[in-house]
This record gives structure tokens, sequence and C-alpha cells, in this order.
């Protein structure tokens, strides 16, 4: 099924495919994957433009929607027909949210359920979407996002001959890293991204401490009816990874305190844009799924079992109350997952068991294959960002050596949001880069 509409430089047309929940049961139960077709105006009618499939960062995250020709889309439609993908779960393929998986029973059924939405599955759809808008014999390229960059080297492991070439942005993950491994790397960044704000916002070390005092003492309700709790107003440090985050984060500290009737309180404002950051309403999959997409049989035999909160337990200094005793400044922490994410906030709630089965599951398969990739033959080119608070720059660097034939590009000029906030350059440099012209 598929309709067409124009926006102004774009032409699109929606695109909806049927594909099997378990694609090692492809007559079983199905599911539907939506994907955006994108072309230039101007260039709507030309068959010949080769296609370039885009994977979105998460995991649970849809595919932008564009208004036109802007952001990375402006660069990639001088040379592309692009096809964005809403991957399983998210935007407008078969929704899995707290209203959805209800249906399918208990947690035990939905923790079933959603074991099939993670990389290998997505890659999966993205083939039978080829075969079925290409043909079998014609390959597109493919533009991988963060997680879509991890879901690019399992489009390598386990089905290149549908690639013609693969670029990736802040998507490099670690092939034989365990989850504990990710995160032991992951909280020293997010110390330094800490430090760089308070370096340059030093008035806002007084601000945090302030407002996480008083969460500590009393926590906070939210305008959707969640708890702000000193730990949940720490996970705001996921702005800390995008280019215009620490601002972001500053102006956010700037309104949070109001006169009430018995005295100082933290206002409306604030508590919205807290909930703004947040709320996991949009993106539920992002919360449950996250550590799954780390969990490999090879690595975590035992499962992730809640690795983010094990892990900052050997991580002292983002203790927020012994911070507010010593006098130290309140650490803020990144985009990790904890446990107690699920009692805060109302779209996870019921979840939570669901949440708890997945974090003890062990029989995740492998999502790369090392021997594949050293072997690899589909051109590869990508871009590390050296300040990545997100993903690990000696895991990136590890896999680009143990990729054959993948070049990287390594810049400190862009966040983790490059390809988003860079108005095409980052992608200009990716393509030039492939086609050998730097």
């Amino acid at each position: 099924m598929s309709t067409a509409s124009r926006l102004p430089g774009i032409a699109f047309t929606d695109h909806v495919f049927r594909v099997p929940l378990d694609h090692t049961a492809p007559q079983g139960e199905q599911i539907e994957v939506y994907a955006r077709e994108v072309v230039a105006s101007d260039r709507s009618e030309d068959t010949g433009l080769p296609w370039l499939l885009f994977l979105q960062g998460g995991p649970g995250g849809k595919a932008g929607r564009p208004l036109g020709r802007d952001g990375w889309l402006e660069r990639a439609l001088d040379d592309y027909r692009v096809l964005l993908l809403d991957q399983r779960g998210t935007g407008r393929s078969t929704p899995a949210t707290r209203q959805t998986l209800t249906r399918r029973g208990g947690a035990k059924e939905q923790a079933d359920h959603l074991a099939h939405f993670r990389a290998d599955s997505i890659v999966r759809d993205a083939e039978l979407i080829r075969r079925r808008l290409l043909g079998d014999d014609r390959r597109w390229s493919v533009l991988g996002q963060s997680f879509g960059g991890f879901c690019t080297l399992t489009y390598l492991s386990i089905a290149p001959e549908g690639l013609d070439r693969a670029f990736i942005t802040g998507g490099l993950a670690g092939l034989r890293s365990s989850a504990d491994d990710v995160y032991r790397a992951a909280y020293p960044r997010v110390v330094r991204k800490n430090e760089g704000h308070y370096a340059r916002f030093p008035q806002d070390v007084e601000a945090v401490r302030r407002i996480a005092a008083h969460l500590a003492d009393a926590p906070a309700v939210l305008p959707d009816g969640g708890r702000l709790t000193v730990e949940a107003f720490q996970a705001l440090g996921l702005l800390l990874g995008g280019g215009s985050g620490s601002g972001t984060l500053h102006y956010l500290l700037e309104e949070a305190w109001v006169e009430g009737a018995a005295g100082p309180e933290l206002s409306d404002t604030f508590l919205a844009g807290a909930q703004a950051q947040l709320s996991f309403a949009q993106g539920p999959l992002y919360a449950v799924l996250h550590e799954s997409i780390y969990g490999q049989r090879s690595v975590d035999p035992a499962g992730t079992g809640w690795s983010a909160a094990r892990v900052r337990a050997e991580f002292p200094e983002f203790d927020a109350r012994a911070a507010l005793e010593s006098g130290a400044p309140v650490l803020f922490t990144g985009e990790m997952i904890y446990p107690w994410m699920f009692d805060t906030d109302p779209a996870l709630r019921p979840l939570k068991e669901t949440a708890e089965l997945l974090a003890a599951r062990a029989d995740w398969p492998d999502l790369y294959d090392p021997a594949r990739l050293a072997a690899n033959e589909v051109p590869v080119v990508a871009a590390v960002y050296h300040d990545d608070m997100y993903v690990d720059t000696a895991d990136s660097l590890e896999t680009a050596r143990s990729v054959r034939g993948l070049r990287t590009w390594i810049t400190n000029e862009w966040e983790h949001d490059g390809l988003r906030v860079s108005g095409g350059k980052v992608l200009d440099r990716l393509i030039a880069m492939a086609r050998g012209e730097a």
C-alpha cells in the first residue's frame, strides 16, 4: 500500500509492508512496517536514482518527519532517493507501547514479543523491503545514525549482499563489548561532559545542588503524574551529549524556581521542561530495549541484568546525596536506563515486569559476525566523534580496524548529533570519502 504527497522541495510516498514478526517463522504472525520514500521534487520521475535507506538512532526511535529539504536530507537528495524507515514498533509501524502490549497477555508474553525487536529483526525487515521495492538484484546504500549504525554493522554481518555502500555516523558499536564494558567506559565520559558543562556555566553548580537538595527531601510531581526524584533529575544529563544540549540544560535550570504562597517552589515551566526531556511516552522501546542492544550470548551469557545500574555503583561520584553532604557538584548521568524509571514514568510503569524479564534474558543471539566483517567487501565510511558521550571512541576505532575496508573520519567539530545539526556537512564528507574525493 502506498500514497503520494508533496512538501516544499520534496515529493514523498508512504509505504506499508507486511513482515513476519519472527523472520524464522515467515508464515506466522505478521506486523506492519512503515517507510516514507523521499525524493527531490524535480527528480521524482527519475527511476534510475540510487536508493539510500536511513536507519534512525534509538533504539525505539521513529524516523524523522521532514518538512522540506532540510538537514542532512538537503545533501542526500542531491544523489539519492531516500527511504525513511520507522523501525518495527515505532511511529506508523505496528506500535509496541503500554497501550498495545497488554493485548499480548502478561509480562512473559510481552517480553517474548519484544525479543523480536532488535537489530537483527530490523535488518531482515529492511532486506524484505529492499526486495519488494527494488527487486532481488538491485542494491541500496544505508545511512545509520547512532543505533542505526549498530544496525548497519548487523546488516553487514547477515545480509551484505543487499548493500552497495554503508555510511555510519556516531554508531560503530563494540563488536565484543559486553553491556558492563559499555557502561564502564561511559560513566567517565559522562563525568567529562559534566565538567565541561560546569566550566561553561559555573553558576549551575549551586543551581543544581539547590534543586537536588529539594528533590532529595521531597520528589516533585510532574504534569503527567510522574515523579521527579533526585535520580530522575540527574537523568537530564542525557542532554549533554548533543551540540546544544549544555545550553538547553542551562536555560531549563534558569527558570527552576518561583515564589509560591509557602515560599520558593519548583516552577511549572521547569517541571514541564523536565518532563519533556524525561518522559518515554513517545518512545517507550528506548527504555525497555536499551540494554538489549548490547546483549549477545558470546559476551553477555547471563544477560545484561540492569548493567547501567550495577556498574554505576563503581562510580560513587554519581551519588547525588553524597555530593550534597560533601559539598561536591551533583553530577548528571547520561543515556543510562535504570529500573527505577519504570516506577517514576507513567508511560513505563505497566512495562516494569516486562523490562525485568528482558534484563534477565540470557539467550540473546549475537548481532555481529566478526569473521564476515573481517572479510567485508561493501565500501563503508564512518564518522567517529572524538568527544561522543554516547558511543565509546575506543570501541569505535577497534571496530573500524575489524571491518575490512572501513574508513573513518575522526572529528571533534561535531557532537553525537552532527548528522542532524551540520546542515548536510557530515553526510557530504562521508559521500566524498566513499567516492575517493576526501
